[in-house]
């Protein structure tokens, strides 16, 4: 039996926090979006909720310092903006402080069922992106991998793109998914949508202790 679809249109901004310690409430069912500051994360989440603005692109890669909340119809699931992460102009000692933000809520967050992680179709698995699997790998958490922008290149090549980053990361495949993905082009949207459906389910699994 298929998980009961959800209205992402219905998505709605509820909270923002600085840590961990200032998330809503671990209950629930949540899904947490992550990727590099340049990766389109924002664009993907507008896209999956068909909202322009629900969450904020910057001109200003990095400029985001918040994890954002999003309640789904109910308000006992949620869609989970995570701070942009790696982009250079940063300070190193801001991005250590992200970091360390972003490994606690991946390894101790349990309302967490699983991780979309943004990559550029064009430069997949960076130092960053590799850090982020790791974590979630350490938690024995879910990751679907969104390479976003797939529309910049020729569809050959998107697809090479695709495989490469698959057979990269065939030891994770019981943990581990990849699909394309393009915003402008709407690419993708149903995969996503599916993957998030099962994920948020009320019958999920909570994660091992």
């Amino acid at each position: 039996m298929s998980p009961r679809s959800i209205d992402y249109h219905q998505a709605r901004f509820v909270h923002s926090a600085p840590t961990l310690a200032h998330c809503l409430p671990d209950e629930g069912h949540e899904v947490a979006f992550a990727g590099r500051s340049n990766a389109g994360k924002s664009s993907a989440i507008n896209a999956l909720t068909g909202q322009k603005a629900l969450a904020r692109t910057s001109k200003t890669p990095g400029r985001t310092q918040l994890i954002n909340f999003f309640e789904l119809d109910d308000g006992t699931r949620h869609l989970v903006d995570l701070p942009g992460y790696g982009y250079a102009k940063v300070p190193e000692k801001v991005k250590l402080e992200w970091q360390r933000h972003l490994s606690a809520y991946l390894q101790k967050r349990r309302s967490l069922k699983g991780l979309v992680l943004m990559m550029d179709v064009r430069h997949p698995l960076t130092e960053f992106d590799q850090m982020m699997l790791a974590w979630a790998d350490d938690a024995d958490m879910p990751v679907h991998i969104l390479l976003t922008k797939s529309d910049k290149l020729k569809r050959g090549a998107a697809a090479a793109s695709l495989q490469k980053v698959r057979s990269a990361l065939a030891e994770w495949d019981d943990l581990v998914s990849v699909q394309l993905f393009s915003s402008l082009k709407r690419q993708g949207l149903d995969t996503l949508a599916q993957t998030l459906n099962r994920w948020l389910a009320p019958d999920t699994e909570s994660k091992p202790e």
